[in-house]
C-alpha cells in the first residue's frame, strides 16, 4: 500500500510537471528570455549513476533553451567513459558535442554500466545506442585510448581534456561560462597550470579568470551524518588536485556538499515509469545496471548542474561568503569571510521537495526528437 501511494503521488506530480514543462518552454522560447547559460560539464562518468542523470538533465535544460552544453570532459580514466557520454549526447540529438578525456587520471576501473550500455546491440547486430567515439578493443578496462569511428575519425574534438577545455574556453565571450565539476579536480587543476598554446595566449589561470563566471562543483562535507571522518569521494581520489584547484580557482565557487545530494534521493519509481517513451533509454538502462534495482539514489551531481543553470529559481540556499579549504585528509573546512569567493549550497526541507520534482521532470524529459527507432507502440 505504501508503494502504491508513492506511485500515485509521483503520477500526480509528473502530470502537473507536464503542464509546467509546456509553460517553461514557452517562456524559454520568448524573445525576451536571457541567453542560455554556456556550460562545460566535467565528470567522472561511470563511478556512480548520478553523473548520467545530471547529463540527461543538462540536455533537457538545453532543449528548453536554458543552457548550451559546450563540451564534456572526463576525470575518470577509463576508455568506455567517453563512448558512454557520446552515446547519451547522441541519444539527445547532440552527438557533435566534443568529449575530452583525462590522461594518467584516476579510477581506471570499468564500473557497472559503461561497457554494457556502450556495447549493447540491437536485433541486427548494430549498436543499440549509436555513438561516434569507440573504445580501443585491446582491453576491457584500464587506462586505454579511445578512437573516433566513421568519416569524422580525425575530427579535432578527440582531445585530451585540458586541451579541449582551453580550446572551448578561448572561443567563448568573456565571463560567460559556467563550469560544472562533479568528479575529481584533476582536469581543472591541470587547466589552471596550463601554459599558453595555439588556442589562447593566456595561461590557464588567466583564461579561467577571463572566461568563467562560476564554478559549481559537487564535493566536500560540512554538516550532519556522512563521510566526515574519511573525506568525500571526489576529494579523496585526487587530494593534491582538489587542494590546488579550490585554493587557486579565480572565480566564484559554489560547492554542493555530500549531505545536500544525500537529502534529495532520485526515486526508482521514476526510472520504472517515466522513461518508457522509447523501448531502450541509455540512462534508464545504466541506472538499472548500477545497483540491484529498484533503489533510490542521492542526487549529488544533479544539484551542482541544476544550480549552475537555474541559480535564481529558489531551489537552493547559499551560505555566506567565505573560504573553503581542503585538508591533507580530504576534509573540507569553511571560514566565513566577506572577502571570500566560496559559498556552500544548502536546501530547506521545502526546497528539497521542490528540487526533487524539478530533477525528475527534467531527467525524464524526452529528447526534442527521440533518436531510438524502437519506440514503444
Amino acid at each position: 500500500m505504501k508503494h502504491l501511494r508513492h506511485l500515485l503521488a509521483f503520477s500526480v506530480m509528473l502530470a502537473l510537471c507536464g503542464v509546467g514543462n509546456a509553460a517553461a518552454a514557452d517562456v524559454a522560447n520568448s524573445p525576451a528570455s536571457r541567453e542560455p547559460v554556456r556550460v562545460i560539464f566535467d565528470t567522472d562518468m561511470g563511478n556512480d549513476i548520478d553523473d548520467a542523470l545530471a547529463l540527461a538533465m543538462i540536455h533537457a535544460l538545453q532543449s528548453r533553451h536554458e543552457c548550451r552544453l559546450l563540451a564534456v570532459t572526463l576525470s575518470k580514466d577509463n576508455a568506455y567513459a567517453a563512448p558512454f557520454v557520446d552515446l547519451v549526447n547522441t541519444f539527445y540529438g547532440r552527438g557533435n558535442i566534443p568529449v575530452g578525456r583525462v590522461t594518467n587520471g584516476k579510477t581506471p576501473e570499468l564500473g557497472k554500466y559503461l561497457k554494457p550500455v556502450v556495447e549493447a546491440k540491437n536485433a541486427d547486430g548494430q549498436p543499440l545506442y549509436p555513438h561516434r567515439i569507440q573504445p580501443d578493443a585491446a582491453t576491457d578496462s584500464g587506462k586505454i585510448k579511445v578512437r573516433y569511428a566513421g568519416p569524422q575519425a580525425a575530427d579535432s574534438v578527440a582531445l585530451e581534456a585540458v586541451a579541449l577545455l582551453r580550446r572551448t574556453l578561448a572561443a567563448q565571450p568573456d565571463g560567460s561560462v559556467a563550469m560544472v565539476m562533479v568528479g575529481f579536480s584533476t582536469n581543472l587543476a591541470r587547466l589552471l597550470d596550463s601554459a599558453p598554446d595555439e588556442a589562447s595566449p593566456l595561461t590557464g589561470h588567466n583564461l579561467v579568470a577571463r572566461k568563467v563566471t562560476l564554478l559549481s562543483m559537487m564535493a566536500g562535507h560540512f554538516t550532519g551524518n556522512g563521510p566526515r571522518n574519511v573525506g568525500e569521494y571526489n576529494l579523496v581520489k585526487d587530494i593534491p588536485a582538489a587542494q590546488k584547484m579550490v585554493k587557486d580557482w579565480p572565480t566564484p565557487l559554489v560547492m554542493s556538499p555530500w549531505e545536500l545530494g544525500y537529502a534529495i534521493q532520485y526515486p526508482a519509481v521514476s526510472i520504472e515509469r517515466d522513461y518508457g517513451y522509447v523501448a531502450h533509454h541509455p540512462v534508464a538502462e545504466a541506472y538499472r545496471l548500477y545497483m540491484k534495482f529498484p533503489y533510490n539514489r542521492p542526487t549529488w551531481d544533479l544539484t551542482s548542474a541544476l544550480y549552475a543553470v537555474r541559480p535564481d529559481h529558489g531551489y537552493f540556499g547559499l551560505s555566506e561568503l567565505g573560504t573553503i579549504t581542503v585538508t591533507d585528509t580530504a576534509m573540507t573546512e569553511f571560514a566565513p569571510s566577506p572577502q571570500g569567493r566560496h559559498r556552500i549550497l544548502t536546501a530547506s526541507p521545502e526546497q528539497v521537495t521542490r528540487t526533487l520534482e524539478a530533477m525528475v521532470c527534467l531527467c525524464s524529459q524526452p529528447p526534442d526528437e527521440p533518436k531510438s527507432k524502437e519506440t514503444k507502440p
